[in-house]
């Protein structure tokens, strides 16, 4: 009898187990379901204002009660799904609701019943925009599961960005013509969003502020990449992360330990809108004088703040810095060559700076007021971070003489100061590390100073940065190892330090399909331009590829064949042929084995 009643109690637990586990799995199903459809509805409420903001206001006055509706029906239906999906994670015994989506539901229910009786438009804006950051924040912490690698999902999301932005540029409020091709607002979106600069269209007659706002954004994510914004919008709304989610942001971001890859995210977005802000402040005190509508003033600072700092290269003036309200402005000048240098040095080696710094302040407060001692051998300074400072000053320094001895009888004439001259000449050696700017004629430049500027948009920023090209450390590290070469050394040692082969090896990879691309791309310009100099469509070429900008007067009048194969070298360039090599080939896994080794004659 007892061994009857345990039987009974044994199946009893495992009915009930069971029948626990296939309400899980339900629960599980219905979850995705209403996760991916609140995703899903907030990015076509996001896209829904984006289009209506699109066009002109008579046209935003028809679609009003429409508007209405839609924000009534979609700020209703998200508030349900929420309170489901809140539902499903009780039923899981699991609490996943930050404080961020209870403030968004006690808004929502406030906002539904005002939405047909007040014009809370303003507020409508900020709800459909806090959604979608809350949903993209949690939807890109899903990017973990999915069996890509983050290099192919950083291409992809370039990708997707350009066409996004390419789509908003298409519409009628974007242009003051009202409307222009798809291959411009690519071209122009290709531009904005791997922060290159050049344009087929004048930013500041062929735009309206919105068509410039959007190229403003398309600069910012595209400079920092989208999956930063990302990361750090789940960090923001969401506040914690699963160790899987942090090994992909680890990877993503290239943070050397698990614990500091969210750190190092949150770390760049807020030094990034840190310097944009004191590089804003500066460029609107300098330029006090020089706008007579206040909206245009903060606009001009805010607009070149963030193009500088993510060395894109945009202008809100014709005429770029030439214009000749800016073109003798030397204070202005100098805040933009500051703000292209604290984007284009890398973030890693800002923050290795930053961490240097106040370990010498806090050795010098406490050595003279507390008497206390210092190891003076602690390496902090770590060797990234002196291979590209050193190269990026020599590169300046160099620039900046060449450039002067070269253009004193040239463009630095209508400079009547020394000072004048020092400062354009700084100018000219700081903008080709792909940030695009000219505060001289390019079309007047001498031949010599074109291929010092050729070659010094080829080298490019550093690192994980804002800019593009090969990179100071690429450079540097094929000068070592000429020297080591020379010495009868096989490796490269550097300051008590020997380098990684790996970074040898990707060193000369990035240098040999730069040669690849760049003269593939000059090859198929200039059989599409053949009545122009081929120096001047290499230049072109040279300045796609490394994201830099700089034109002779040219871009406006190429092809459309031509504009194609600038297109796909400028998204070549911000994206790393060899990152795009590695996103393709990521599936290929290294052989347990090793052939044994045989030289061959190099000469």
């Amino acid at each position: 009898m007892e061994n009857k009643k345990k039987n009974w109690q044994t199946q009893l637990v495992d009915k009930w187990a069971a029948i626990r586990a296939h309400l899980d799995e339900h629960n599980k199903y219905w979850f995705t379901i209403s996760s991916r459809f609140l995703f899903f509805s907030s990015c076509a409420a996001l896209l829904m204002y984006v289009y209506m903001i699109g066009y002109t206001d008579d046209e935003m006055i028809q679609a009003n009660f429409f508007l209405r509706t839609f924000d009534f029906v979609f700020f209703n239906f998200y508030f349900l799904g929420t309170c489901f999906r809140v539902y499903l994670d009780y039923l899981e015994g699991r609490r996943r609701v930050s404080m961020f989506e209870y403030i968004i539901s006690s808004t929502l229910l406030f906002n539904i019943v005002l939405v047909f009786f007040t014009n809370v438009e303003l507020l409508n804006q900020t709800m459909v925009l806090l959604i979608f950051g809350l949903e993209v924040s949690k939807y890109s912490f899903d990017l973990s599961r999915l069996k890509l690698s983050p290099t192919l999902i950083f291409v992809v999301s370039f990708v997707v960005l350009i066409f996004v932005g390419a789509i908003l540029l298409m519409l009628p409020n974007s242009t003051t013509s009202g409307g222009i091709r798809f291959l411009d607002a690519l071209f122009t979106a290709a531009s904005a969003t791997t922060v290159t600069g050049l344009a087929v269209l004048d930013t500041s007659a062929d735009f309206t502020t919105f068509g410039q706002s959007v190229i403003l954004m398309l600069i910012q994510f595209g400079g920092l990449g989208m999956m930063t914004f990302t990361s750090f919008f789940g960090i923001f709304f969401k506040g914690e992360s699963s160790f899987q989610n942090t090994l992909f942001v680890q990877d993503y971001m290239g943070a050397d330990k698990t614990s500091e890859a969210f750190n190092f995210v949150i770390k760049t977005v807020v030094f990034t809108l840190g310097i944009e802000f004191v590089g804003f402040s500066l460029l609107y005190t300098s330029t006090a004088d020089t706008f007579l509508n206040e909206s245009d003033h903060f606009f001009f600072s805010l607009f070149h703040a963030i193009s500088a700092f993510c060395n894109a290269g945009f202008s809100t003036l014709s005429a770029g810095l030439y214009d000749i309200n800016i073109r003798f402005n030397y204070g202005l000048q100098w805040v933009i060559c500051g703000l292209i240098i604290a984007g284009g040095i890398g973030f890693p080696i800002m923050f290795n700076l930053y961490a240097y710094l106040k370990y010498f302040i806090r050795k010098i407060i406490r050595g003279s007021l507390f008497r206390q001692k210092f190891i003076t051998s602690v390496w902090i300074i770590n060797l990234n971070t002196r291979i590209v400072f050193y190269t990026t000053a020599i590169l300046l320094v160099s620039g900046t003489i060449l450039f002067y001895i070269f253009e004193r009888n040239g463009v630095l004439l209508e400079h009547d100061t020394l000072w004048g001259k020092i400062t354009t000449s700084f100018f000219g050696s700081v903008t080709p590390r792909t940030a695009g700017f000219n505060t001289v004629d390019m079309s007047a430049l001498a031949a010599p100073t074109v291929l010092i500027t050729i070659f010094l948009m080829w080298v490019g920023a550093s690192p994980a940065s804002t800019g593009g090209g090969i990179k100071t450390s690429s450079i540097a590290i094929a000068v070592l190892n000429i020297f080591s070469v020379g010495r009868g050394l096989n490796r490269i040692d550097v300051g008590k330090r020997t380098l990684a082969e790996r970074s040898i090896h990707r060193a000369f990879a990035i240098i040999m399909l730069s040669f690849i691309f760049v003269g593939l791309a000059t090859f198929l310009l200039v059989v599409f331009e053949p009545e122009k100099k081929p120096l001047d469509l290499a230049f072109e070429v040279f300045s796609a590829y490394s994201t830099a900008g700089l034109s002779i007067n040219l871009t406006s009048s190429l092809s459309d064949a031509s504009r194609v194969v600038l297109i796909i070298t400028m998204f070549l360039g911000r994206v790393g042929t060899i990152n795009l090599i590695i996103s393709l080939l990521h599936q290929i896994r290294q052989t347990p084995y090793q052939y044994p080794s045989e030289h061959i004659m190099i000469n």
